[in-house]
């Protein structure tokens, strides 16, 4: 039986995960099982005991984060071996439950002030993640592809001027073409085909340190 290979990235939805997570260790050690091995192999790799890492190992492997991937004999003893569930994680605003992607705001009826809102874009950002990660959860479980579109371009602005002008166009530009080539999500044919959510958001780069 061929073993199923790690995911690209996984989505930490839960609380309990999020925990088991934040242990930098543990962390480590998953990046150190992108490939089948065992925790006396995770140790040797790590420069620590067997039984510091057999720990970490078994509290990754109860939230789900590990997965079993085989035995090997090694002398007159039968190791365990153990792959990460995907090759990177991301934590879901889900997991800060009602203080989380709400506590901003959903997005809608946005003041013309929100739409030049950090904090709006940031919960409109948080709730993409939420819903994407979701998704992907559901997806995974049926070997499943999520069917998504992204765009993501770097530019520059010389005036505060010349960045509402294009903020304008940009906006008459975007519902030009959603009114041309998609149909009203509240319309009556709403039970037609899937809704889909369009963000689009501009931000300022954040300078690197020592630049």
């Amino acid at each position: 039986m061929k073993e199923r290979e790690p995911v690209g990235l996984e989505c930490i939805a839960t609380p309990r995960q999020a925990a088991v997570l934040m242990h930098p260790l543990r962390a480590e050690l998953l990046r150190s099982a992108a490939a089948p091995a065992s925790a006396t192999e995770l140790a040797a790799r790590l420069g620590l005991s067997r039984q510091r890492v057999n720990y970490h190992v078994r509290a990754l492997a109860r939230a789900g984060l590990l997965r079993r991937a085989g035995r090997r004999r090694k002398r007159n003893m039968i190791e365990q071996r153990y792959v990460a569930t995907a090759r990177s994680y991301v934590l879901s605003p889900d997991v800060l439950g009602a203080a989380g992607v709400g506590a901003v705001g959903s997005g809608r009826g946005a003041t013309a002030e929100d739409e030049f809102s950090a904090a709006h874009l940031m919960a409109l950002t948080a709730r993409t993640q939420s819903e994407l990660g979701r998704l992907m959860t559901g997806a995974a479980a049926e070997q499943k592809r999520v069917p998504t579109w992204s765009l993501d371009a770097e530019l520059r602005f010389e005036s505060a001027e010349q960045r509402s002008r294009f903020a304008a166009a940009l906006r008459d530009a975007v519902l030009e073409v959603v009114t041309r080539h998609a149909s009203p999500a509240d319309g009556p044919e709403r039970d037609r085909g899937r809704r889909y959510r369009l963000l689009v958001g501009c931000h300022p780069i954040a300078k690197e340190s020592g630049s």
